[in-house]
């Protein structure tokens, strides 16, 4: 017993020497006792940091944690409220009120105030540049300013799906550089950034919500795919989300690999403003040579969900299984058709692939490989990230793709309407009247099943006309360190790194401690 007391007494000396080296005596958080965890990502973040001129999923992603609206999704995606606490909707669906939460902190300690969020509602409905930053705000009649808690948004034709676009951030109104100087109302604040390494945020301490776990995250721009697994193994990350199969296979008992879905349509999409991929007959062809199946088998042992249009399973309601049998791979009949368009000797076209994405260009040696059974010559065109952005995307100066579109919300338009004819963000030059007659009718229904067939006969035209050649929802591996836990996968592309939190480990002392006691 005199023993065991003299262990207790000196443990319990060591551990009082050690709790004053560290300063932990005076009851504050301790630099030294701060969480931390840092997160691989793809991509860079874009060179803006204004939430409301996003375009890649890889920034949005990462700004979820930042920006807040009225309302936001959680994990099972439901629209719940944010900085509104409640809202009300017109029987006609024309009017849309938002009772605002009380004591809402902007990050530079401001409180979020009516004038900021018409001003948000306001600048993204903006056509003075051209069309408004959120195409759906263009169905915006006026923000109105009930009292300084209460703000009604009035359409000019009901939409009883509006509500998902007021997940869109508010910003304060007085911030004048919000390209640079990011501000939100999120878990996260900002607090630094390295272009082309790193993206760091820290832990809002006077968030209105349920508080972030972690201190610190440091998003670690990892644009090499070939070194993910070792950046994992060797400790320089903790987390990286969207494995391949290989790489989840590789790695070694400290590691988790979670499996979800990435929410993408994963396709080869086409510029049908581009000879020879402005005739369809050549676009069904290449949808007949392709086998989706065989290309998930090949890139990721089988996991993944074939799709035949530009829609995810997530959206169940929208989500039409029956378009992947309408191209059955079938080399005889593409043959055909390349032959019936001026082609019977097939041709050579330029893929470009951005070259952070492991599953992209994987996908993109698949189809090679299978276009070469219809005479067709698919040159891989690796490029970075920026330059994807830019030429690709920007520009539309490109032939074909292999790339994942996302859904900024939790609407059928948030993946259909960029195929609208004049949409601003309808990158493949997709133009066909019958389509936006459709797309105008679900816009101008209020009838639920009425616009979901409308949103389906947008899905079926965009099969029909072989827009582009559908591939997959790619599965998504998260792989994260053991000493972290809390991954939340959401129905929609993006990062909620507030659910993670360090898992209790109980050190040898302590283990040693107890046995003795």
């Amino acid at each position: 017993m005199k023993t065991k007391a003299v262990k207790r007494i000196l443990l319990t000396l060591v551990c009082c020497a050690l709790t004053a080296a560290l300063g932990a005596c005076s009851g504050g958080k301790e630099e030294e006792n701060s969480t931390q965890i840092t997160i691989g990502i793809s991509q860079d973040i874009e060179e803006s940091l204004d939430p409301h001129k996003m375009v890649a999923a890889g920034t949005k992603e990462v700004l979820f944690n930042l920006y807040e609206g009225l309302v936001k999704p959680d994990s099972s995606g439901e629209l719940q409220p944010a900085i509104a606490s409640s809202y009300s909707i017109s029987e006609d669906a024309g009017t849309y009120t938002f009772t605002l939460r009380e004591g809402v902190k902007f990050h530079d300690g401001s409180t979020v105030t009516a004038e900021d969020v018409k001003y948000s509602i306001d600048r993204c409905a903006d056509t003075a540049d051209g069309g408004p930053l959120v195409p759906a705000y263009s169905n915006i009649e006026s923000v109105n300013i009930l009292d300084e808690a209460t703000v009604e948004v009035v359409l000019k034709t009901p939409d009883s799906d509006f509500l998902a676009n007021m997940t869109t951030a508010v910003i304060p109104a007085s911030n004048e550089t919000p390209d640079t100087n990011p501000v939100g109302t999120g878990p996260y604040k900002y607090v630094s950034r390295s272009p082309q390494e790193n993206f760091i945020v820290e832990k809002f301490d006077d968030y209105w919500g349920t508080p972030a776990n972690i201190d610190q995250v440091i998003f670690k721009v990892c644009a090499n795919a070939d070194s993910i697994v070792m950046d994992l193994q060797g400790g320089s990350i903790d987390m990286f989300a969207r494995l391949t199969t290989t790489q989840a296979s590789q790695l070694g008992e400290q590691f988790d690999v979670l499996e979800g879905t990435m929410n993408l349509v994963q396709a080869m999409y086409l510029n049908n403003a581009e000879a020879p991929f402005d005739s369809e007959l050549v676009r069904r062809a290449l949808c007949y040579a392709v086998d989706r199946q065989g290309i998930m088998d090949l890139i990721s042992d089988g996991k993944g969900t074939e799709i035949g249009s530009s829609m995810f399973p997530a959206f169940a309601k929208y989500y039409m299984p029956e378009l992947n049998d309408m191209y059955s791979q079938d080399y005889e009949q593409a043959r055909a058709l390349l032959a019936a368009a001026g082609y019977p000797e097939g041709f050579t076209f330029t893929l470009t692939v951005p070259s952070n994405y492991q599953q992209h260009i994987d996908t993109a040696q698949v189809l090679a490989q299978q276009l070469q059974n219809i005479g067709v010559t698919a040159q891989i065109e690796l490029v970075e990230w920026e330059t994807w952005v830019s030429e690709v995307y920007t520009n539309r100066d490109f032939q074909a793709t292999v790339v994942g579109v996302d859904a900024s919300n939790l609407t059928a338009s948030a993946l259909l309407s960029r195929f609208v004819s004049d949409a601003p963000d309808n990158f493949i030059n997709f133009s066909s009247e019958d389509y936006d007659a459709a797309y105008a009718r679900a816009e101008a229904s209020v009838d639920d099943a009425e616009k979901t067939e409308n949103f389906k006969e947008c899905e079926r035209l965009l099969a029909e006309h072989a827009a582009n050649v559908y591939i997959q929802d790619l599965p998504c591996l998260v792989a994260l360190n053991k000493k972290y836990a809390g991954y939340e996968f959401y129905p929609l592309y993006v990062q909620d790194v507030s659910k993670l939190y360090l898992v209790e480990e109980t050190t040898e002392a302590e283990t040693a401690a107890e046995t003795d006691a």
